[in-house]
């Protein structure tokens, strides 16, 4: 999957529209605005200690000509207060800079975690979520750099650079337009160079990163490669990426070669250059003394290096609006109106009765294909519905209707009567529980996911639902039993333990709308028997609507649908639909019960 590094980030137009967008961003600073307005003072005063040192370094060699050391002693003492006051200043702009930019992104970040997890279920099917999440890695942490380090240094060099020429102007004009001349150029042309060399470091970045692509690739299909007797063919493909990294690298590095090679030429022949000017200036009496051309020399690498500097700034700050602005539409995405201030919501108790009147629907990103249509039934409150029909038919596309992950097209679902647009979303999800095939287990402890269906469950609340379940014993098993850890970092639990989690899960959250999407399909035998006996017990006194692959786990249900082509093909209990001739039903039937 595609990582976004910051390198790669695009960058926005810098005018008044752009810039308005970012400024949005001091408004997560509340309470903090202070700090960034004072960090700036501090900038300024930072500054004007830099622009004071070339000076009083002047004025300290002049004091050799002038034999005076009384006077040198006194600018070696203010030299040293200046840097003490430029350390201090420093000091205090990097720490409120600092301040003001954590607390601002921590409410950035917070407030773009908690619109995200509101999002509707049709945003995240539009977006890849790796992606999305690298995209945000990348952005809030290019905003973090910016506001912390580049705006700060892109104002001190431009101070730098204008209070130098001003300071330059007053010594010597001449000696000023021929710096204008020749430093501004050299240092445009450095940048321009060190922008093509960073290019060439991408290309290397690039290739490496292809090459670890390779090396994934094949230790995660290292069966596969082992079984075909593929070594060879891997090692062969690896060789060939690491000479393309070589061939680049090398190139790369001549070009850095040059790039010294310019920098010690022209930077150190511009000094010389200057120097040379300004002794001349001297002798002619139209430069007051060494000490001015001292000073001239620094204000002069001053501004050299500024105009290094700025460019590479400026584009850091383009990169920052741009990723200003991604930031934003992420944050202006409009949510599900869920209420996300209480950690435990009072639900309001649904009886369970569900029905589907003339349902249509189709997905957001294809409008084009009608997933159901015109889709009816019924489900009376402890009755159980299962749902059957061939791959793509629509089955699972039910569930997330009545979870409301999707509205419909036309048609409506009611709840005991009553449209679900016209419950809350806590309320309508509070009364549902949903036990899907691919059981999600967050990384923690066996207690901590079990508990997710109700976070503030008892300790023996949680060993009933696991009992029930017939999760206990197996947790019993580990030495830290329900302490033990799940997810990447803990144990690894097989789909019938995971299964049977999940399902301790619900009976915590006692749900009166019990949704099973094809729970079983993927167990052995003996784990579908332990997790079909923990769902007995789930679905009892609750309405269940079950969506089935596997036709032996529905023979009991009290009504089945067979869903074809996004259509009620068929409708009633198992003995029914096997007396049709020629059914969908009878034929699934035959197929899966002849083969086992």
């Amino acid at each position: 999957m595609a990582r976004f590094q910051e390198n790669d980030l695009p960058k926005a137009k810098l005018d008044s529209n752009s810039l308005q967008k970012a400024i949005r961003i001091f408004k997560y600073g509340k309470g903090h605005k202070w700090k960034f307005f004072l960090g700036l003072i501090f900038l300024l005063l930072t500054s004007a200690t830099a622009l004071a040192f070339p000076k009083l370094m002047g004025m300290l060699v002049d004091c050799v000509t002038n034999k005076d050391l009384s006077r040198a002693n006194e600018i070696a003492v203010g030299l040293m207060v200046i840097l003490t006051l430029q350390a201090i200043f420093s000091f205090f702009r990097i720490s409120l800079f600092v301040n003001f930019t954590e607390n601002s992104l921590s409410n950035i970040r917070f407030a773009l975690y908690e619109n995200l997890v509101k999002l509707p279920m049709g945003f995240y099917s539009q977006k890849r979520v790796g992606e999305l999440n690298s995209r945000i890695s990348a952005d809030i942490s290019q905003l973090q750099d910016t506001f912390t380090t580049t705006i700060a240094e892109f104002l001190r060099q431009f101070i730098l650079i204008v209070g130098g020429f001003v300071i330059l102007g007053n010594i010597s004009p001449k000696l000023t337009l021929m710096m204008l001349a020749i430093v501004p150029i050299v240092a445009v042309a450095a940048v321009i160079f060190g922008r093509f060399i960073r290019k060439y470091g991408k290309k290397t970045q690039d290739k490496v990163a292809e090459s670890q692509v390779i090396v994934e690739e094949t230790l995660q299909g290292i069966s596969n490669v082992k079984a075909f007797a593929n070594e060879w063919y891997e090692i062969q493909r690896y060789k060939n990426k690491i000479k393309e990294i070589v061939k680049i690298a090398i190139k790369g590095g001549q070009y850095r070669g040059y790039f010294a090679s310019f920098i010690i030429l022209c930077l150190f022949g511009c000094v010389v250059a200057v120097v040379w000017y300004g002794i001349t200036l001297t002798i002619k009496g139209e430069v007051e003394g060494v000490g001015d051309l001292i000073s001239f020399v620094l204000y002069t690498t001053f501004i050299g290096a500024s105009f290094g500097g700025i460019a590479e700034m400026y584009a850091q700050i383009q990169k920052a609006v741009g990723a200003t602005e991604r930031v934003f539409e992420l944050l202006e995405e409009t949510p599900e109106e869920i209420n996300t201030n209480s950690k435990v919501h009072a639900i309001e108790k649904i009886k369970g009765n569900v029905t589907f009147k003339n349902v249509a629907f189709h997905y957001p990103s294809r409008k084009e294909v009608q997933v159901l249509k015109d889709v009816n039934f019924s489900a009376e409150f402890g009755q159980k519905i299962a749902i059957v029909g061939p791959s793509g038919a629509g089955k699972s596309t039910i569930s997330s209707l009545l979870l409301r992950f999707y509205d419909i097209t036309s048609g409506e679902i009611l709840v005991d009567g009553k449209n679900i647009h016209d419950y809350d979303l806590e309320n309508l999800r509070g009364n549902m529980s949903i036990v899907p095939q691919d059981v999600i287990l967050f990384g923690g402890t066996i207690r901590e996911n079990i508990a997710y269906g109700k976070p503030d469950a008892s300790d023996e609340e949680i060993m009933v639902a696991a009992k029930q379940a017939n999760a206990f014993n197996f947790i019993e098993g580990f030495p830290e039993k329900f302490e033990t850890l799940v997810g990447e970092r803990g144990v690894k639990l097989s789909g019938g333990q995971r299964q049977r989690i999940a399902i301790a899960r619900a009976l915590l959250k006692n749900p009166s709308i019990l949704i099973l999407d094809e729970a079983t399909s993927s167990l052995d035998s003996e784990s579908e028997k332990l997790v079909q006996e923990a769902l007995e017990v789930l679905m009892e006194g609750r309405t269940s609507i079950i969506i089935a692959h596997r036709l032996s786990t529905i023979r009991n249900a009290d009504k089945i649908l067979v869903l074809d082509n996004g259509k009620i093909s068929e409708e009633g209990t198992h003995q029914e639909l096997i007396n049709l001739e020629n059914g969908i039903y009878k034929n699934l039937s035959n197929l899966q019960f002849s083969n086992s």
